[in-house]
């Protein structure tokens, strides 16, 4: 018997598969059944729960000034702020996923069977969306000429000490993912860790005494490589899912995130669980402190549908470079001089600006089948990727279900009892974590799927040296090496 709108009966739970993975994608609880049938009246009422003006738009008033969307909690008052992150941490994370997955391939208007996608990515935190395939394979990323074709190639944005990252005569990004211009934040954490990678080159020629270039590139990767790990472990996941639990699976191991040959990239991850980040961007940022005439700061938001100037558009948009192009770091993560902006709480509310995303983000946009709406996008993923509900996850993980109350809001469309994982995983956050981490279901899958991915790395610092901490200096010389955080990182590069 089917319930209404083509979903099972919630009674109905097969038992969770321990190995589910052929591809590099796969599934952590493969037998488990779609939330939903892909019916029209399911798409419709998944198009109404994301739709602009929608139940999980915040309905801010995007023609306002982008500073007051900031300064002014009225205009923003669906979007509280989260006082345990930083607003770096949202595009830290979306540069986290650009270098685990590129699949070019998918489709919300298709059935996808997720083993039989060709991911570009090798999945794995190695830093391929920053290498490329290295200085033989990828001489184009690489200076050849001050740099022995062992550091990055960077060019100047205008602004003395500023840098972009190289571009053809298109102004299309020359890195070793696209995605990684997106929008100009996520394109300066780019340069970030091309700065960081030519500042380790140095190290390793002085404070190592390595000379040849080969060996000296070498060290240099493994350096960066596992300083990057050792962040997104005890800062990132500390962060957004929580030291307890981080602890709990680095001590006691994986529970579901499992796989028989090599890791793979489970779609309850990728599609439902690590959007939570969507969630936390804000409409508006301050890019930097004086990038506009006069020195002024530079304000904008995040996207426009129709940004003005394409050499200089008037949203924070990537793809382009100016003068006031560039990111000074303390307004996105914390140097304590007070001028960090908080993240975004994880919650069911959007800002605006992800309901209308521009052509250069959704080419070709389709109210139906390829919608501007984000939420929209992300729910529709759900039917082409046949994932279960979030209620049925949390009976596999033995972990309490929210109840109808906690999602009355999805009532009207019969799935208050029967919900979308991506929807469930950031109502969970609200409800049991006020919104500043993850939930215990979220947390879980976001931690396990990044450990396992550092564990599944034959050349991870947890693979070849377990015990190894870091050793670059950090802001303070008091702290231990096994502080280093993304400020160090940051300092370090030379980019703050």
């Amino acid at each position: 018997m089917m319930a209404r709108h083509g979903i099972y009966p919630k009674e109905i739970v097969p038992p969770v598969s321990d190995y589910y993975d052929s591809g590099r994608f796969g599934r952590m609880f493969g037998k488990l059944p779609a939330f939903a049938s892909d019916t029209p009246q399911v798409r419709r009422a998944l198009l109404d729960i994301g739709a602009p003006a929608g139940p999980m738009d915040a309905n801010e008033d995007l023609s306002a000034d982008p500073k007051l969307l900031i300064t002014d909690l009225n205009l923003s008052a669906n979007n509280n702020n989260n006082p345990h992150l930083s607003a770096g941490m949202t595009f830290l994370g979306q540069f986290l996923d650009h270098d685990m997955t590129f699949d070019p391939t998918s489709s919300l208007e298709r059935q996808v069977d997720p083993e039989q996608i060709a991911n570009f990515r090798t999945p794995s935190l190695a830093l391929d969306n920053v290498y490329g395939a290295g200085p033989g394979a990828s001489p184009h990323l690489y200076d050849q000429k001050t740099g022995q074709g062992i550091k990055f190639l960077l060019e100047k944005t205008g602004t003395t000490g500023k840098n972009d990252v190289p571009r053809n005569s298109q102004n299309v990004a020359l890195i070793g993912d696209p995605r990684d211009d997106e929008n100009l934040i996520i394109s300066q954490l780019q340069v970030a860790f091309l700065r960081f990678h030519n500042a380790v080159v140095d190290y390793v020629k002085t404070e190592i005494g390595l000379v040849a270039p080969g060996e000296v590139f070498a060290e240099a990767q493994r350096i960066v490589r596992w300083h990057y790990q050792w962040i997104i472990i005890h800062e990132f996941l500390k962060k957004t899912c929580g030291d307890t639990l981080v602890e709990d699976v680095l001590e006691n191991g994986r529970k579901f995130y499992k796989w028989r040959n090599e890791p793979f990239i489970p779609v309850e991850f990728s599609v439902a669980a690590y959007r939570f980040g969507h969630s936390q961007v804000r409409p508006s940022y301050r890019a930097n402190f004086k990038g506009n005439p006069g020195n002024q700061p530079f304000f904008a938001l995040i996207f426009k549908e129709t940004p003005s100037d394409p050499l200089d558009p008037d949203d924070l948009s990537g793809g382009c470079r100016a003068k006031r192009r560039f990111i000074d770091w303390p307004t996105f993560f914390d140097f304590g001089d007070g001028e960090v902006k908080p993240n975004k709480k994880i919650d069911t509310t959007l800002s605006t600006a992800l309901f209308r995303l521009p052509g250069s983000v959704v080419p070709d946009p389709n109210a139906k089948t390829n919608p501007s709406s984000l939420a929209q996008r992300n729910l529709l993923r759900h039917l082409t990727f046949s994932l279960p509900s979030g209620q049925r996850v949390a009976k596999a993980m033995q972990i309490p279900s929210l109840t109808k109350a906690d999602l009355v809001m999805l009532k009207p469309w019969g799935m208050d009892d029967n919900t979308p994982l991506w929807f469930y995983i950031l109502r969970e956050a609200a409800i049991l974590e006020g919104g500043e981490r993850l939930g215990p279901i979220g947390g879980r899958i976001v931690t396990e799927v990044f450990v396992g991915l550092i564990d599944g790395d034959r050349t991870s610092y947890r693979s070849q040296d377990p015990e190894w901490q870091p050793f670059l200096p950090t802001v303070d010389p008091a702290r231990q090496g096994d502080d280093f955080t993304m400020v160090d990182l940051l300092r370090f590069a030379g980019v703050a």
